[in-house]
């Protein structure tokens, strides 16, 4: 696939792309590269690492110049010497490649899922910052990671499976109280691009993988995430949604009502998504109403728990008699990276 950012850049700036990469690629300590304004060097390098997350041992760089030279030298930042570089790509490759193994003759939609899954069953979100969360190998090798280092290894595993994926991020917003930019990922998957969010879902599925954030449009991400701060596909498809897609979503009460006596009646944990509407506090207080009397028919007391955001209502019923418990989800956490 080519890569998405180096195909928006001119043709200067697609020069000192390509000397960086073979630069780095190479694990020189320094080598030219067309001169570039700070700032344009600096996106030049930042969208380099969306389109290459395979290059996970150079996160900086330093630069010097000489004032008459149409070149810069670029000295490379390593997060590791070289022969230790060497190690950790024989490890990463042969890491990848053992990953997506038994995902290889999955369709398309399946490889996805096969990727979210592997994501949120196996990896911590890793709230030290280690130096390498923020890389493939801190989730890949480590099972660590931050947002950056989580959706890294989304896109890798999707370029190991013939998945279209693209690396995007989010500004902050102080007013807010969002300190840090965000990373998540866009999927093409049936000639359509979707939002995928693995680290939102991670941090969400303590008791069960959660997909809140598989597959969403434009309008659904940007309800709880901030504007892109690099150009990237619209996604106007909201038909391939996971919970939509799975038939757990729904428009009427009386089907929420059914549901629930079901899942009463079973003692499973129950997650679907509300479509009929918004998802006002009227609506969300007949919808608890609903859950609750159909524990309460069953002897049963509700827990549920909310993502209000994204209209996703999770509930599991417990033997204990007494008014139901809610708890209103925030899928960042306030600590995402």
């Amino acid at each position: 696939m080519e890569p998405y950012y180096y195909n928006k850049m001119t043709k200067q700036q697609q020069a000192a792309y390509h000397a960086i990469l073979q630069g780095v690629l190479a694990i020189s300590d320094e080598f030219q590269i067309p001169r570039l304004e700070a700032e344009d060097l600096y996106n030049v390098f930042f969208r380099l690492r969306l389109d290459h997350p395979e290059i996970f041992w150079v996160p900086g760089y330093k630069y010097k110049y000489y004032p008459d030279s149409p070149n810069l030298i670029f000295v490379p930042e390593y997060l590791f010497e070289k022969g230790k570089i060497k190690e950790h790509q024989k490890a990463m490759k042969a890491r990848v490649d053992k990953l997506v193994r038994p995902a290889m003759n999955l369709p398309e939609w399946d490889k996805e899922k096969y990727i979210h899954d592997f994501i949120c069953e196996n990896i911590h979100y890793d709230k030290l910052k280690k130096p390498y969360s923020h890389e493939i190998i801190g989730p890949l090798g480590q099972g660590v990671g931050v947002c950056e280092g989580i959706a890294k290894s989304v896109k890798i595993l999707c370029d190991a499976l013939g998945i279209w994926c693209i690396i995007t991020v989010c500004g902050n917003n102080p007013d807010k109280g969002i300190k840090y930019r965000h990373t998540w990922n866009i999927v093409k998957i049936g000639g359509k691009y979707y939002h995928l969010d693995a680290t939102f879902d991670n941090t969400l599925g303590k008791d069960e993988v959660r997909y809140d954030y598989f597959n969403l449009d434009d309008k659904s991400i940007f309800r709880d995430h901030e504007l892109l701060i690099v150009p990237a596909p619209a996604c106007i498809d909201g038909d391939h949604f996971y919970y939509k897609e799975k038939k757990l979503s729904f428009t009427k009460k009386e089907e929420v009502y059914k549901r629930a006596l079901q899942a009463a009646k079973k003692g499973k944990m129950f997650t679907f998504h509300w479509r009929g509407g918004y998802l006002t506090k009227t609506v969300l207080e007949e919808l608890l109403e609903l859950i609750q009397k159909a524990g309460e028919e069953k002897g049963k007391r509700a827990k549920i728990s909310l993502n209000w955001s994204q209209a996703v209502i999770r509930f599991a019923f417990t033997e204990k008699i007494g008014q139901a418990e809610v708890v209103v989800e925030e899928a960042n956490e306030g600590e995402l990276e």
